[in-house]
C-alpha cells in the first residue's frame, strides 16, 4: 500500500467510525489531491481487497 493509499484508507476508516461516509469532496479537501488521483487510489484499494462497497446500504465495509 502506498502512502497515499494508506492516507485515503485511514480517512475512510476514521469517518466510518463516526458513522459517516466520506464524499469525494471530503477526500479532496482532506488529501489535497485531484479527483483522478483519489479515484485511482480507491480503485487500487478495492482491487487489493482492503475496502469493499456495499451497494445496497451505500456504505464501506472495512
Amino acid at each position: 500500500m502506498t502512502d497515499f493509499e494508506r492516507k485515503v484508507y485511514q480517512i475512510i476508516v476514521n469517518m466510518h467510525l463516526y458513522g459517516k461516509n466520506p464524499t469525494l469532496n471530503d477526500l479532496k479537501r482532506k488529501t489535497g489531491k485531484r479527483e483522478e488521483d483519489i479515484r485511482a487510489a480507491v480503485k487500487r484499494l478495492l482491487m487489493k481487497g482492503e475496502l469493499k462497497w456495499d451497494k445496497e446500504k451505500r456504505n464501506w465495509i472495512l
